[in-house]
């Protein structure tokens, strides 16, 4: 009799096979036309990677914003310094707008996730890096969780042009979320008592808190869409954080797209 091939040889077999296969795949996309890889303001095309698709229904799609807020996306705001630049490029103020416009025309749920520190936060006994960096230049501090006394203008304020949009009643606001995604708020469970199944998501910013609501969403499943010039991220001497999250987008969601786009999908969608 012959000698059954062992376990080992097996996996070996079935791993070559895989990485043949992906790497025809990519060889197959790239020799059917130009490719490009995802930029903020252009999908990509025939970058070697799967095309999942992503389409808007009205019965179980929905907009999700992570911090629309000052400290964010305001020239005042404390971050300013090193997201105004990738805000400024990306034109993300205007095209967040366009995104509350088009569900504000169209009667798509929209859904806000926001970031707020309050005093009793400022007590953690540890932090991670960049949290650490909030609490020491006070961003998105909040003097209690039981009123808005001091909110109206502040930092963790939204932005002036989306309270209409915010503020209209239909609109939900989550409870905040503390780190980076929604494991710490309500959001998934406000998402699935309305019925949605699909998420279209934009916000800031773009490598912390849009990103880790994409993956906790996707993890708990949701197809995501992420509109990427609807976001922005932080860019230092030594790295860009925006750039590191385009990368994740594309590799994570169902599709990544632009807010001209997906305006025009929201609008073909909730037509019918």
């Amino acid at each position: 009799m012959k000698n059954k091939p062992s376990k080992h040889k097996l996996i070996c077999v079935q791993a070559g096979l895989a990485i043949a296969a992906v790497v025809g795949f990519a060889a197959a996309f790239a020799a059917s036309g130009d490719a490009r890889p995802v930029t903020a303001s252009n999908p990509p095309v025939n970058d070697g990677l799967p095309m999942p698709g992503f389409e808007i229904t009205k019965q179980n799609t929905a907009i999700v914003i992570t911090d629309p807020q000052n400290d964010f996306l305001s020239p005042n705001g404390v971050t300013w310094g090193v997201v105004g630049k990738s805000i400024t490029e990306n034109r993300t103020v205007e095209n967040l707008h366009a995104l509350f416009k088009a569900a504000d025309k169209t009667g798509m749920p929209v859904f806000i996730s926001p970031h707020y520190y309050f005093e009793h936060d400022h007590k953690w006994q540890f932090e991670g890096t960049l949290e650490t960096l909030m609490h020491s230049i006070g961003m998105f501090d909040r003097p209690h969780a039981l009123t808005l006394e001091g909110f109206e203008g502040s930092g963790a304020d939204w932005l002036e042009i989306y309270k209409p949009y915010i503020n209209n009643g239909k609109t939900v606001v989550t409870s905040p979320h503390k780190v980076y995604g929604p494991e710490s708020n309500d959001l998934v469970l406000q998402l699935r008592k309305a019925g949605v199944s699909k998420v279209v998501l934009g916000g800031m910013s773009s490598n912390l808190c849009t990103e880790s609501h994409m993956r906790a969403l996707v993890e708990a499943g949701f197809e995501v869409l992420v509109v990427t010039d609807a976001t922005a991220g932080a860019i230092t001497e030594h790295y860009d954080g925006y750039a590191a999250s385009l990368t994740n987008f594309r590799m994570i969601a169902s599709k990544v797209d632009n807010t001209r786009n997906t305006v025009k999908a929201i609008e073909a969608a909730f037509k019918k």
